[in-house]
C-alpha cells in the first residue's frame, strides 16, 4: 500500500540550468525565474515556472508574456515579506508652538 502511494507521486521537478550570461535580458529572466522557483514549495508551480522559462528559451513567448505568467509566483512570495507601513504623524508649526510653550512652563514652573 505504502509502494502504490509512492508510484502516484509525481516527481519533484527540477530546477533547469539553462542561464545564458551573454544575453541580458534572457539573463535577468532567468535570475527572476530562478529566484521564484526556489522560494516556490508546490510541485505545480515549479512545473509551471519550468515550462515558462522553456518557452522563452525556445522563442516560443516573448518577455512581457513570460512575466506576466510568472508574476502571479512573484507576487505570493513579496506579499508574506511586506511590512505594516507606520503612520507618520504630522502638525502644523502654530500647534507645535503651543505645545513647546506648554512645555517650557511647565519645566519653568516645576523648578
Amino acid at each position: 500500500m505504502v509502494e502504490e502511494s509512492e508510484k502516484t507521486e509525481s516527481p519533484q521537478p527540477e530546477k533547469l540550468l539553462i542561464d545564458k550570461p551573454s544575453d541580458f535580458q534572457f539573463h535577468a529572466a532567468y535570475l527572476t525565474y530562478s529566484d521564484i522557483y526556489d522560494k516556490a514549495t508546490s510541485n505545480e508551480t515549479k512545473e509551471k515556472l519550468n515550462q515558462n522559462i522553456l518557452a522563452l528559451q525556445q522563442n516560443q513567448m516573448d518577455y512581457s508574456s513570460f512575466y506576466r505568467n510568472i508574476g502571479q509566483y512573484r507576487e505570493e512570495n513579496v506579499s508574506q515579506h511586506r511590512y505594516p507601513r507606520t503612520a507618520i504623524k504630522t502638525q502644523r508649526k502654530q500647534e507645535w508652538r503651543r505645545k513647546e510653550q506648554k512645555r517650557e512652563r511647565i519645566k519653568r514652573h516645576k523648578k
